[in-house]
């Protein structure tokens, strides 16, 4: 008898976007990513990309500055204030130094005036691609720790906010009025239910939610 096998769905292909009005430019960028094993979607303007959906993969958006309509410069301002964090790779036939300097300022990954070589290019959307990827796995781990943090009770978590605050059990108990012996189990309790291997470990959680931010 065969045995059944479990597919385990492959991770998500990076997309790198590109937005630039020259359709020749677009496609030779779409077949250059697509070369290296990339997703690739291509816009002639910011207001199409606008209206597609977003990619739940890592990915990078690959923006010209001279577009019709909204310049990437202004677009990427739109996309920060509308809290929409993808690296941006800038490109431009007719760059100058106050522009770069407003676009890496601005949180640019790279700012390649044409004509660029290819392995700039891919150089540049590489350590994009990489970044997103960072931000998402730290955004992962913090949506996690909130979650388990959810799961304590309420004393479970004045207990935690003290003792990451750097007091000894004894002074957590006469804070909160409790035994010395009941501090240490909810210490316990929560150092489990938060998956803490140490304090150390509990301590990073507690930056991490912002425990100590007003004292």
């Amino acid at each position: 008898m065969s045995r059944a096998t479990t597919q385990v769905p492959s991770a998500p292909l990076p997309t790198v976007f590109v937005i630039d009005d020259d359709e020749d430019m677009r496609s030779a960028l779409g077949n250059l990513f697509r070369s290296v094993g990339h997703e690739v979607k291509l816009f002639g303007s910011a207001a199409e990309f606008l209206q597609d959906t977003s990619s739940d993969a890592p990915g990078c958006l690959v923006l010209d500055v001279r577009l019709p309509g909204m310049s990437g410069l202004d677009f990427q301002n739109k996309l920060a204030s509308t809290n929409a964090h993808i690296p941006i790779v800038f490109m431009t036939g007719h760059g100058d130094i106050p522009m770069s300097v407003r676009a890496m300022k601005a949180g640019a990954v790279d700012f390649l005036t044409k004509p660029f070589r290819d392995q700039d290019m891919l150089d540049a959307v590489t350590r994009a691609i990489e970044a997103d990827r960072s931000r998402r796995s730290s955004q992962q781990a913090s949506s996690g720790v909130r979650d388990s943090y959810g799961r304590l009770s309420p004393r479970e978590r004045e207990v935690m906010t003290l003792v990451t605050r750097g007091l000894m059990n004894k002074q957590v108990a006469h804070e909160l009025g409790l035994s010395e012996i009941t501090v240490k189990l909810y210490r316990g309790q929560a150092m489990r239910k938060m998956g803490a291997g140490s304090l150390a470990d509990l301590v990073r959680m507690a930056e991490l939610l912002g425990l100590h931010k007003s004292q």
